[in-house]
């Protein structure tokens, strides 16, 4: 505890002046330095001083303490996501924020805040808490400069810039590879190398960060492992492992009460089932996570639509169009789902004039996936299409154009 500086702040907060504060137990100047820092007192000065102020050393001491000992209970409770707990704790660490500054722990704390915001996902926050931080930085410790590293990884994901997530975890793995050998960072690693469609990375990293997890007993991170393996066991044709990964998240996502996670479970297990072929199954569920689902909701539309796709595959062209009709409905008061609303219009357009659909598909549906960065399966299918259309139509070059960029 940095006591000088506490003196200073429960002397003003007070209202008293040095002269009043020193008078009979050190000179004005001497207290002057004890202040900023600049000279060293004994306990005895220091008891003496804060018992004038009506403030306990062994009090401080215990806050020291304690301090040390929430920051820990916190970063535990982040690591397991235990959301209830990690409310509690940081209300008490506000309550103790006036003395946090004054504590070893100042930078600690600081960097603590800094990643809850980003748990709640108030971005905004977060932002400005980064700012203060990156003014400090000069100041951390080794550990608090990786925190604050990291951190900032995890604040990149939620803007969505994963190359520069990536790059950050990269260089934090190679520079602290005993830090960063954990599995909340692991995790993180995972979520960016499957949002930039690396599965093969995502599985590794994955089963890295499960297998800490399962050690750990850390179930709701369990879960949220469980749910990417599985995306990304589908994206690489690994159909079994997928499986298992989905039916552990349909049994134990009630279990733990995380009934939230259940409409993305169901979607997921759907995709997964389309792409086995197993039609029946995926319209299953896909309609269990539509009922899971408020309307007015942008998992709903993108939901909605792989069953468009569904039934206009299996030539149930009235329900295929009464889901894209939907869709594009609903889109107007959602944001985010554009590429589900320029598919829709796609597949409505091409059930009444092919020819202007592969016009609408090349012109806006195919430029708009290529700047959002796609999954190479989605893309590939309408470069796929796109060929076939040029090549029935004789134009072979514009044909191979298409075709190239699949491989």
């Amino acid at each position: 505890m940095e006591f000088g500086p506490l003196i200073k702040f429960y002397r003003t907060q007070k209202g008293i002046t040095q002269k009043e504060l020193a008078a009979g137990i050190c000179s004005i100047p001497h207290l002057s330095k004890i202040e900023n820092n600049s000279k060293d007192a004994n306990e005895e000065t220091i008891s003496l001083l804060l018992e004038r102020l009506e403030v306990s050393f062994e009090e401080m001491e215990e806050k020291e303490e304690l301090i040390k000992i929430l920051l820990k209970d916190f970063a535990e409770k982040i690591n397991f996501y235990l959301r209830e707990e990690i409310e509690g704790i940081y209300q008490k660490l506000q309550i103790m924020e006036h003395v946090i500054p004054f504590s070893a722990h100042m930078y600690t704390y600081e960097l603590y805040k800094y990643r809850y915001l980003l748990f709640k996902g108030l971005l905004t926050e977060a932002e400005a808490q980064r700012d203060i931080l990156q003014k400090q930085r000069k100041n951390f410790s080794q550990h608090e400069s990786y925190l604050f590293r990291y951190y900032n990884a995890v604040f990149l994901i939620l803007k969505g810039q994963y190359k520069k997530a990536d790059a950050i975890f990269d260089e934090l793995f190679v520079e602290n590879n005993n830090e960063s050998v954990n599995g909340e960072f692991l995790y993180h690693w995972t979520l960016v190398k499957s949002s930039l469609d690396q599965p093969g990375h995502a599985i590794h990293f994955g089963r890295q960060a499960l297998q800490i997890f399962m050690n750990q007993h850390n179930f709701y991170r369990i879960l949220h492992t469980l749910m990417v393996l599985g995306i990304n066991y589908s994206r690489s044709c690994i159909y079994e492992e997928a499986q298992v990964c989905f039916n552990h998240l349909i049994r134990n996502a009630e279990l733990l009460k995380e009934e939230g996670m259940l409409p993305q479970i169901y979607h997921n297990m759907g995709y997964l089932q389309d792409r086995m072929n197993n039609v029946k199954d995926a319209l299953m569920y896909y309609e269990k996570s539509l009922s899971l689902q408020p309307i007015k909701n942008q998992d709903y539309c993108i939901t909605l639509y792989a069953v468009g796709v569904i039934y206009y595959n299996l030539n149930i062209t009235e329900k295929a169009k009464e889901c894209f009709f939907l869709v594009k409905s609903l889109a107007n008061e959602i944001m985010g789902v554009k590429k589900q609303i320029l598919l829709s219009n796609f597949y409505l357009i091409y059930m009444e004039s092919p020819d202007r659909a592969m016009k609408f598909l090349e012109v806006k549906v195919i430029p708009y996936l290529e700047s959002a960065r796609e999954h190479m399966d989605d893309l590939s299918r309408y470069y796929k299409l796109l060929s076939e259309h040029y090549n029935q139509n004789g134009k072979h070059m514009e044909a191979l154009n298409y075709l190239s960029k699949i491989f």
